[in-house]
């Protein structure tokens, strides 16, 4: 069993320890955190849904991203992965969300953001929100598969 697959079922078994259920909000893993969730049997006790908004439209329309937030800070920001979480939130039955919004390559770096950047956002139950930035380094595989290893041990943290 591969490190991602081992976090996901620890990510289960902490969120069924505390009757919690997880939503995600996922821009450049492209569902792949939901996939690998749902790959374990009986997740649906813990997992409530996955949001995939790979564009900006996507991000105001089902997250509830305000469009000044995108035009100010871009898609790959500390500001738009905090409403993507809190939105995941607003707009499910969960308790927990993580949203990621990255640019995995091999194309789309802008000027700060090269290729690999990646923000992460962790909510939970009350106001509070975890923000985190990691710039990775590889190909698209690479950056997607370290944002999604990345994105699981900070759900396993916030379950913990």
């Amino acid at each position: 069993m591969d490190k991602i697959h081992q976090l996901a079922c620890r990510l289960g078994e902490q969120l069924l320890q505390r009757r919690m259920m997880l939503a995600t909000a996922e821009s450049c893993t492209g569902g792949w955190i939901s996939k690998i969730i749902t790959d374990i049997p009986g997740s649906s006790r813990w997992f409530e849904r996955g949001f995939v908004t790979y564009t900006n439209i996507a991000k105001r329309e089902m997250l509830g991203v305000h469009a000044g937030t995108l035009e100010a800070f871009g898609a790959v920001s500390e500001q738009t992965v905090l409403e993507m979480a809190r939105g995941a939130l607003r707009y499910s039955h969960a308790q927990l969300s993580i949203a990621v919004s990255g640019i995995a390559g091999p194309g789309g770096a802008v000027p700060g953001k090269p290729v690999g950047t990646v923000w992460f956002a962790w909510a939970g139950p009350g106001e509070g929100v975890d923000t985190y930035m990691e710039r990775f380094y590889g190909d698209r595989e690479e950056v997607r598969q370290g944002a999604v290893r990345v994105a699981l041990e900070g759900l396993c943290d916030a379950a913990g």
